[in-house]
């Protein structure tokens, strides 16, 4: 379970994150939603531990990111933006180095390769030097290293950016099998579409803060609107795209 309570960052005189409290539950997929400079990018990085805020704390199974950030991500797997993947190693090396990175033995980070590698349907390119790889092969190896080590919180940024169709629809996929093995996905992504079809709840932030929260269904009727798209662009009082 991951959990953020009151939540502020300012980066110069930006205020990214002014009061951010939000909670994802085990067992469900979680969206987080916002226009651009909503401050979603930053909430994610407080969480997973590369900023820290000014103000307030989150919680991942219980760990402070603030107090104990390098136990708090041993208890998540991270997805970033555009994830940079080491280009003269394998798919296969990729993965199995990020396994030796978390501890795991020779055996383990093998075998949890070669499990990864089926599961994501890599066994094409898995052997290839990673600077060749597609957008969707470089993604599904950056999401295997953050699975390697078996974790039970999921957190990904805009994940199906620059993907295709079919690697899209893999991905989701992954997302539900995760979800109903108990883990909690957490996920921002500007693609509504996706978020109506994967998300059990959804967290609505705009100019720093949260502005509702609740199932698909639940914000829509809050609304009024017949469609989560509408519901959003109420919510946050403009028309403009998502970030």
């Amino acid at each position: 379970m991951i959990e953020a309570n009151n939540l502020r960052k300012h980066f110069g005189r930006v205020t990214a994150v002014r009061d951010v409290s939000l909670r994802a539950a085990d067992g469900r997929i979680t969206g987080l939603l916002g226009p651009n400079g909503a401050g979603k990018s930053t909430t994610l990085r407080i969480l997973y531990t590369v900023i820290a805020p000014e103000v307030g704390d989150a919680f991942i199974d219980g760990v402070s990111v603030v107090s104990q950030p390098l136990e708090a991500r041993r208890h998540m797997g991270v997805l970033p933006h555009n994830a940079g993947i080491y280009p003269h190693l394998s798919g296969r090396e990729n993965i199995a180095y990020f396994g030796a990175l978390h501890g795991l033995s020779r055996d383990e980070r093998r075998s949890r390769t070669v499990e990864l590698i089926s599961l994501l349907e890599m066994e094409e390119f898995a052997d290839r030097p990673a600077k060749g790889f597609s957008q969707g092969q470089r993604v599904k190896t950056a999401l295997a290293r953050a699975l390697i080590h078996r974790p039970r919180n999921v957190l990904l940024d805009e994940p199906t950016n620059g993907l295709d169709v079919m690697a899209v629809r893999s991905l989701r996929r992954l997302l539900r099998r995760l979800r109903d093995e108990g883990h909690c996905v957490l996920f921002s992504s500007h693609v509504m579409q996706e978020v109506g079809a994967l998300c059990d709840d959804v967290v609505v932030v705009a100019h720093g803060t949260v502005v509702a929260s609740g199932t698909p269904e639940e914000l829509r009727v809050r609304t009024g609107e017949s469609s989560l798209e509408d519901a959003f662009v109420r919510l946050i009082g403009t028309g403009e795209g998502l970030s």
